[in-house]
Formats: structure tokens, sequence, C-alpha cells
């Protein structure tokens, strides 16, 4: 066995943010098997850090002020042979500067490079290659959801990102009455004959727990606030995900799922940094919901 390289990564933020950090782990572990591999994580990913196989350890990043000095204090103890402040943030910048290290790299955050290129270039100043197989980075993963969906289902991720006042107000309102909701879920049951699953967020948003109640076609599965690795499974083996842009977005580019992503047109450069690595990918624009539903059934 060679020497082991130490690594530490900074990903403070979210789910999301890491699927895309773990492309470069996955990458860093294929050109150098012997690595360890200590990830700085938030408090709001940690779990989902630590579900992967190819992260040697998950430390957390508190808030407050005497936490992020007490976590300095204990990654100076170590020396790291390479530093990766790949979230870009103040805080992870900050800690770094006191940090024993033998080389250490940013992510390029020119507004017209994309994320994956950002990597790319990052993997190569390690002196390292990458190949197309890194971005199957949810590969091998232990599901235990307990459902069994024989059929063949579509996935609506009907989430807080579809609810005016629960989101960035800045946004274009997709806010659905009622009565638009339920002729959008009958619209895509015909239009796709495959079965439907409607999953949420954190929280199951009221017009979807109105409609529960006066009742949903039984080709209609409804699963309510799972936790996330439970929706990744689901993602998995569903034939298309459509979703607000978020985290089950790079989940579904991870499995090659095929998916109509929403997002706001005035930001579209913003996700298309995000999205350029993206398989079986399509979007469409948010709007008022009568005219959102329509173009997401011409996509279908």
């Amino acid at each position: 066995m060679g020497k082991v390289s130490s690594y530490l990564i900074f990903r403070t933020d979210r789910i999301g943010d890491f699927l895309l950090t773990i492309i470069l782990v996955n990458s860093i572990k294929r050109n150098d098997p012997n690595s360890h591999i200590s990830v700085v994580s938030s408090t709001k990913n940690h779990h989902f850090i630590k579900s992967f196989k190819n992260v040697d350890e998950v430390i957390i990043l508190k808030n407050s002020l005497l936490e992020k000095i007490k976590l300095t204090h204990k990654l100076r103890s170590n020396y790291y042979d390479k530093i990766i402040v790949h979230d870009a943030k103040n805080r992870s910048s900050i800690i770094s500067l006191f940090l024993k290290y033998g080389f250490k790299l940013k992510p390029n955050n020119d507004l017209n490079i994309s994320y994956i290129d950002s990597i790319k270039e990052m993997i190569s100043k390690l002196n390292f290659n990458f190949i197309e197989s890194d971005l199957n980075t949810l590969k091998n993963r232990d599901y235990n959801f307990s459902e069994n969906l024989n059929e063949d289902f579509i996935l609506l991720h009907f989430d807080e990102k579809w609810i005016y006042n629960d989101y960035i107000s800045e946004y274009s309102n997709i806010e659905p009455l009622k009565d638009e909701l339920i002729s959008f879920i009958d619209l895509l049951l015909t239009k796709t004959n495959k079965k439907l699953v409607i999953t949420t967020g954190i929280r199951s948003p009221n017009i979807l727990n109105d409609i529960i109640n006066i009742g949903l076609n039984s080709r209609v599965k409804v699963y309510k606030e799972l936790d996330f690795l439970n929706l990744e499974s689901l993602i998995s083996k569903c034939k298309l995900l459509i979703s607000c842009h978020g985290a089950v977005s790079h989940v579904a580019a991870a499995h090659k799922i095929k998916q109509i992503d929403i997002i706001e047109k005035n930001r579209l450069d913003f996700y298309s940094k995000w999205t350029a690595h993206f398989r079986n990918y399509k979007y469409t624009y948010r709007k008022s919901f009568k005219k959102l539903s329509a173009d997401i059934i011409k996509l279908l």
C-alpha cells in the first residue's frame, strides 16, 4: 500500500451543492485510491454526505463564532496534503488560512465557466484525469426504500418552490389553483399512460393536502416529507422527473433519468452553470401555472 494522501474539502452549504463536489471526490478516489478524504459540511448536508462511501470523514461546521474557532483549532492539529475550498464561502476560506497544508485549491468562479468545467480544471491541477464515468456519482447506492413500485411511473416533485409565499419572492409565481393542479395531474396520467408518484419537500404544501382529501386517481401515489435518501431512491426508479430546480435535479442527472427542470427565465445563465453536465435534460421557465403546465405537457 502506497502513501496515504490527505484531502480536506469544504462544502458547507446544501445537498445539491455536494452533488457537484461528489464528482470531484470520486475522481480523486479513482486517481488516488489511497487517499483519505475529509469533508467539512454544514448542518444541512452532513447526513447526506455521510452516505457516500468515498468520503472517509465528515466534519460539521456549526454556525456560531465559538464553534468555528473550535473547529479551526481541531483542524489545525492535522496536516493536509491538499485543501479544496469547493464551496468558495468566506467562512471556509478564513478557516483554511489557519491550517497546515501542502497545496490549496479554490474553484474558478469566472461567470463564463460552468461548474463542471471548474471541477475538471481542479482535477487537472491535482495532476489527475477526468473521465465521463466520474459523473455517475450515485452508482451502487444503498437504497432501502420499502415501497414496491412495479409499474413504470413519472415523478412530480411538488415542494415549497411551487408555492409563491414559501419561495423566492422575486421569482415568477407558478402556484396552481386547486382545480388547475387536479387537471394537470389528470393530463399527466392521460398523456404518459404511466403511474404518477408525487413527492414533497420537508413540508407538504396545503394545496396538495387539500386535493388528497378530495380524493386522487388510484394511479397516483403520494409520498410526503421523505428523507432524502428515500427520495433519491424513488427518483432513480422513475421514467421522468418533473421538478423545480434543486437537489432532485442533480439526482436525476446522476442517474441519467429524463427530467423537465423548471427554472427562472432571467437566471438562465446561473442555471446553465449548474446543469452543463446534465444528461437527458430539458427545462422550461417559471410562469403562471396554466401556461407552465401546458409547456410541461408539450415536453413530455
